[in-house]
């Protein structure tokens, strides 16, 4: 059940985000102020497995919290997820996947923002021969292929502290089956 709101106003926008403030009536029956930030378009995350069962990293350097390790991502900018997800894997990795399979939906930061989420697992890997790649404009530095069991490490080690790549990687982990 939604929180009823009594008013609402937009009190910042650019073309990915509206930042929204909602007069609420809390759980409590109390009067209340909620700041929602919306994305514009629902994102997309992409866990890429090699034939080697490598999973593709980026690093990235965030300005929100500097440099992080991520699966590849981005926003569907309108389109289709799938469509957005290929395209984010070809531009962030330079690689093509030929089997797809959306194996989760989820909600980044529930508690403060609308941020509809789709994970994908990309299988079937090649590395696109003419692939325009956008890693310097979006600030990544580098691309790997990590073996399984060095990612579940960086997981523990808190080497891998992006939210949604861990949530994307737990997605990807049952839909392998490597928990029940």
């Amino acid at each position: 059940m939604n929180w009823p709101v009594r008013a609402s106003r937009t009190v910042y926008e650019n073309r990915w985000i509206r930042v929204v403030e909602d007069e609420v009536v809390k759980p409590d029956g109390a009067a209340g102020i909620y700041g929602v930030v919306e994305m514009a378009n629902p994102a997309v995350f992409v866990v890429a497995v090699t034939d080697a069962d490598e999973v593709l990293l980026v690093t990235i350097d965030r300005h929100t919290v500097g440099e992080t390790v991520e699966v590849p991502a981005g926003g569907t900018d309108g389109e289709d997820a799938l469509l957005a997800a290929r395209r984010e894997l070809l531009e962030e990795t330079g690689y093509e996947a030929s089997d797809w399979r959306e194996i989760g939906r989820m909600h980044a930061l529930n508690g403060i923002a609308r941020a509809p989420e789709t994970v994908f697992l990309a299988t079937g890997l090649r590395a696109a021969a003419d692939a325009a790649h956008h890693q310097g404009e979006e600030g990544i530095s580098d691309v790997r292929a990590v073996p399984w069991a060095e990612v579940v490490r960086m997981l523990r080690a808190g080497e891998i502290t992006d939210g949604e790549t861990v949530a994307a990687l737990m997605y990807a982990a049952i839909a392998l089956g490597r928990v029940a």
